[in-house]
């Protein structure tokens, strides 16, 4: 299992914009990928959206956003479960 981890700010005046965006459009996207497992949508209160997703191998990044909407690209980590 990998946890992808992708994070974004928002412009001041795209927030919501944005964050339908990527409820409707990104996130749809990669759900119906064979390799899928679940996606998790979190937003924040300094304009930032982060997604998680969970993949069985083989992780596929999110469709780059409307440039106008956002203040920085993302950024993408991916995690694996540590045994404890």
């Amino acid at each position: 299992m990998i946890a992808r981890m992708w994070e974004i700010r928002a412009s001041l005046s795209g927030f919501d914009e944005l964050l339908s965006w990527v409820c409707d459009v990104a996130v749809p996207r990669v759900e119906v990928l064979p390799q899928h497992v679940s996606s998790d949508v979190y937003s924040s209160t300094d304009n930032r959206i982060v997604v998680i997703t969970k993949w069985r191998h083989s992780p596929e990044s999110l469709p780059a956003p409307p440039p106008h909407l956002i203040a920085r690209a993302a950024h993408v980590w991916d995690f694996t479960p540590v045994d404890r």
